[in-house]
């Protein structure tokens, strides 16, 4: 037991006396107050940097005032709600309806299966609107790709965002948020037409 100590002792002590020049040596070159100041403050710069755009652009987005129409989208088990009406017109002009996956034999020759829905949501081009997003029952996600949005909706949430439809035309999309059974069976159709 002795002898054992003691060769760890010894080979401690070679091993210290190795290093020893080693750490004594970098000592002097590793403490530099100067350095420790550039070291924390130019990543701290670059990181202002990067938040200040994204920061303005993140709440240029979120400006909601000159919407015209506010789309009111309610996620259900499994088919969607939409109300629609005038930013101005407050319980005016209010259009509620109801968007169903249309039954596979019920659909028309060339149409999509399992993405067409029997009312459309109807969007004028080149019009700034404000959809609202919630769900009744369970999470769902609201998303169209050619968009590029997906929002979540939560029950007892409101989540917000605006779009512009700029180009004319049919886009699909799905609830992509697993929300029981019949989660593959809630598509979304948004219709983007000219403002006459």
């Amino acid at each position: 037991m002795n002898r054992i100590s003691s060769d760890y002792l010894n080979l401690s002590y070679f091993y210290r006396s190795i290093n020893r020049d080693i750490i004594i040596k970098t000592w002097e070159y590793n403490h530099s107050l100067s350095f420790e100041y550039i070291w924390s403050l130019f990543p701290t710069l670059v990181i202002l940097f990067i938040i200040g755009p994204s920061f303005i652009l993140l709440f240029s987005n979120q400006n909601f005032n000159d919407a015209f129409f506010v789309v009111k989208v309610k996620g259900h088990q499994w088919f969607w709600t939409y109300q629609v009406q005038l930013k101005e017109a407050i319980n005016e002009n209010l259009i509620i309806f109801e968007s169903h996956l249309i039954n596979e034999n019920d659909l028309l020759k060339g149409k999509n299966r399992l993405l067409n829905v029997d009312n459309h949501l109807i969007i004028l081009a080149h019009e700034p609107i404000n959809f609202l997003i919630t769900s009744g029952d369970v999470l769902h996600s609201f998303a169209v790709p050619a968009f590029g949005i997906k929002v979540d909706a939560v029950p007892g949430r409101v989540n917000t965002f605006y779009l512009e439809g700029s180009k004319i035309g049919v886009y699909y999309g799905q609830c992509s948020e697993l929300c029981g059974f019949g989660h593959g069976f809630m598509p979304i159709v948004v219709e983007v037409v000219q403002n006459k």
